[in-house]
């Protein structure tokens, strides 16, 4: 059975949401070493979910890939896509 990676992402800028084309993931809030608990959240049906320690709104956006965020460069740096 392949394994899936499930997509980390960041938010080192502190803006307010974040785009991303998943609805399963995990938010490190900022990167080590001020990074939160790492959260696994799912949106379900929903089209966007508030990191519960960071506050941080993700959004989906269908027109976004797996890894791919807005603002950039909210992948964490170790996941390659």
């Amino acid at each position: 059975m392949a394994k899936a990676v499930v997509p980390h992402f960041h938010n080192d800028g502190g803006v307010g949401n974040i785009s991303v084309g998943v609805k399963e993931f995990m938010c490190v809030g900022a990167s080590a070493p001020n990074d939160h608990p790492h959260v696994f959240l799912d949106m379900g049906e929903d089209a966007e979910k508030v990191c519960p320690y960071c506050s941080t709104l993700f959004k989906y956006d269908a027109a976004l890939k797996p890894h791919q965020t807005t603002p950039d460069g909210c992948l964490l740096a170790d996941q390659n896509a």
